[in-house]
């Protein structure tokens, strides 16, 4: 199978390409290389035969029509978008921009692909989203999202990815653009870009600095490892239903004390403070951002009872490879941290 992955120079973007290219498929990793995107992600398989790159912006309809014409994928896998919540408070234009507009211009080039083709039954439209979508939950453990949970996004970014859902549902009832979407819970592992919590952990906990929770910790998520939401992210556009969605969670919950309090007594194991002590004497409470949604959680089971998946990892498992692989790959790190507003404290200036 041909894949047209967008976002492919990301987080989640670059562990679909990797590992897609490992099954053997062809993929055509689309991105525009903004500030979270890094193509060293994907420079174990950038010399393979069934890889290509384009650099293009979702946003740029003309562009994306070429690169359609070009490589004639047989599904795309659409993962670009602007995705840190305290950025999207801070300037939520670029988030409407990327996140809805951009998802337009792709339904409408993938739309055009697929009619010139003469409508392919084979073809899909894989749309990739988050659980955020949802809105937040009470701390009841009976209580989880599933797919038929009605919409109540929180903050600018989750607005604009509900709204770059209900495109892709209007797209396929519509004008019958054959579609499967799903929604994630919070993913983690190698390759974060450093701006978002785990990453933030380990590195700041790493040079000394405070490590940063808000409110009092008790946000409660469900963390999934990145590998394993990609591996289930390649089940879905093969496999999935038709007009379905599907939602992926780690079946791991943690409140966020919780969480940086397992990173620290890893980093303790692995690396421990020259001075003695514990990374946990860092942790440090601060203001809570706008919004912050309490809970979220997924009930994985329409995937794991239609297609069979389940996590390979738990949330110990996935937190000791994450910390090995930022002790291990210090210099792609390094670089990154030198980018705008990596490091520094946003979605508190609204």
């Amino acid at each position: 199978m041909k894949l047209l992955v967008t976002g492919g120079a990301g987080f989640i973007g670059s562990a679909v390409v990797r590992q897609a290219i490992a099954a053997g498929h062809s993929v055509v990793n689309v991105d525009a290389l903004t500030y979270a995107a890094c193509l060293e992600n994907v420079a174990s398989v950038a010399e393979h035969a069934n890889y290509a790159f384009e650099q293009a912006d979702i946003r740029d309809r003309a562009a994306l029509d070429q690169v359609f014409a070009t490589h004639q994928p047989d599904a795309v896998m659409h993962l670009a978008a602007e995705s840190h919540v305290d950025r999207s408070i801070d300037g939520p234009g670029d988030f409407i921009e990327t996140n809805i507009t951009g998802t337009y211009n792709m339904l409408e080039a993938a739309r055009k692909y697929w009619t010139d083709q003469g409508k392919p039954e084979a073809f899909r439209f894989h749309h990739i989203s988050t659980d955020e979508v949802y809105g937040s939950l009470p701390n009841d453990p009976s209580v989880m999202f599933t797919e038929d949970t009605a919409y109540d996004p929180r903050s600018p970014y989750s607005a604009s990815k509900a709204s770059s859902d209900h495109l892709v549902r209007a797209w396929s009832e519509t004008y019958g653009l054959p579609v499967v979407l799903t929604n994630c819970s919070n993913n983690y592992g190698p390759f974060h870009f450093p701006e978002k919590l785990i990453p933030v952990v380990i590195l700041n906990a790493l040079t000394g600095q405070d490590l940063p929770i808000y409110g009092d910790g008790s946000n409660i998520r469900d963390w999934l490892y990145v590998e394993d939401h990609a591996d289930a992210l390649l089940l879905v556009v093969q496999k999935g239903e038709l007009g379905r969605a599907y939602n992926i969670g780690g079946e791991n919950e943690r409140t966020n004390l919780e969480l940086v309090k397992t990173l620290c007594a890893i980093l303790d194991e692995k690396r421990p403070k020259a001075g003695g002590g514990s990374y946990s004497d860092q942790i440090t409470f601060v203001t809570d951002r706008p919004g912050h949604d309490a809970r979220y959680a997924i009930d994985p089971t329409r995937i794991r009872d239609e297609l069979g998946w389940r996590p390979s990892v738990t949330v110990e498992e996935g937190l000791a490879k994450t910390v090995q692989w930022y002790l291990d790959n210090e210099t792609w790190w390094r670089a990154l941290q030198e980018r705008s507003g990596v490091g520094e404290r946003l979605g508190v200036k609204a």
